[in-house]
């Protein structure tokens, strides 16, 4: 197994994406590290029903 291209990855600038609270990539922009944050939040506020409903009424998308 050629392992090239993992010892290129590690070797590489490490930038985070970051789904979660933007006080963690703060943390890491502190500590060097570039950092993504991704404005997510569940559909329907993660409320499963209504979810349910969506997709029944023509998906998600």
């Amino acid at each position: 197994m050629n392992c090239d291209n993992i010892l290129k990855l590690f070797q590489s600038e490490l930038v985070v994406v970051n789904v979660g609270p933007k006080l963690f990539a703060e943390a890491l922009e502190k500590q060097g590290y570039k950092t993504l944050q991704v404005e997510w939040k569940p559909v329907a506020g993660g409320d499963r029903e209504m979810q349910e409903i969506l997709e029944v009424l023509g998906g998600l998308d």
